[in-house]
């Protein structure tokens, strides 16, 4: 059935504008396009975070970007992740990004229409995680509640103008759970503080909980002298921390990668990886030259 469009192109966008009421444009001219779709050539597409969520509904992809700032090209990508992730494991992909401004959030949140304009053939709606609603929590009780989304809402709000006064409550929670937990949210935290005081301001509550950063005042700690066997536990501690930031964002970490960091002894390259760790996109990043 689908020839007689090939044979007469003007007849398919009657079809489209007589029977089924679409007001798809009146075309100045057609051209024959090839019908093979087969991607020769592998082009490297990757997704911030992918998670697998089994419900009593069905299984759901969980498809997280982190977005700075608004990007035309996403219009593409992430029409083309959802599909792609569709085709190849057949559950329903969910895409949620998550960022630190209103106005990316209010770019991210327009749904993406491909197709006819008022009729399209596929519809995109992002879920957006941003500042105008992940809730403020400034409230240790009900930061100790949940303390992930007392992180959560820190990161978030990491770029405001009051982003220190909501800094205590989660750094008091974070002293109720484990601490490995902790050292690597107290990362995540500390990554996202664009305001220098407040920056300053979380290094130091770290500190005074004992928390080992990367911060004047533990470069004092060092300067003024650690006992030897202190260093090494530290040193195991970073080593722990970097492989274990990988695997809590879902990277594979192969033995390569695992091994050099096993038997890195440098205290300040192993911090250097271990911020690394948060932003990369695969295991061997942490070792790419020109990275802060």
């Amino acid at each position: 059935m689908h020839r007689i469009f090939q044979k007469d192109p003007a007849l398919l966008t009657r079809a489209l504008q007589q029977v089924l009421g679409v007001p798809i444009p009146e075309p100045r001219e057609f051209a024959a396009m090839n019908v093979d779709l087969t991607e020769v050539e592998p082009v490297e597409r990757r997704v911030d975070t992918l998670l697998r969520a089994e419900t009593d509904e069905g299984v759901y992809l969980l498809v997280v970007e982190s977005q700075g700032e608004p990007d035309q090209r996403k219009w593409g990508s992430w029409p083309y992740y959802l599909s792609y992730l569709y085709e190849k494991y057949r559950c329903d992909p969910v895409l949620i990004v998550v960022t630190q401004s209103s106005a990316t959030a209010r770019w991210a949140a327009q749904p993406i229409h491909l197709g006819v304009r008022g009729c399209p053939s596929l519809t995109v709606r992002p879920l957006v995680l941003g500042p105008d609603n992940v809730p403020v929590i400034a409230d240790e009780r009900e930061a100790e509640r949940d303390v992930p989304l007392a992180v959560l809402s820190a990161m978030t709000h990491g770029r405001g103008r009051n982003s220190a006064v909501i800094l205590e409550s989660p750094a008091a929670a974070l002293r109720t759970i484990d601490a490995d937990s902790a050292a690597v949210f107290v990362q995540f935290v500390d990554s996202c503080l664009a305001d220098p005081r407040a920056q300053q301001m979380w290094r130091d509550l770290m500190t005074a909980i004992n928390y080992f950063w990367r911060h004047p005042l533990a470069e004092q700690v060092r300067a003024e002298g650690r006992e030897e066997g202190r260093e090494e536990g530290m040193i195991r501690e970073r080593v722990q921390m970097t492989l274990q930031i990988l695997e809590w964002r879902g990277i594979l970490v192969p033995d390569s990668v695992r091994n050099r960091v096993e038997a890195c002894s440098d205290l300040e390259q192993l911090e250097v990886w271990a911020q690394r760790a948060v932003h990369a996109s695969r295991a061997e990043d942490l070792f790419a030259e020109g990275r802060s």
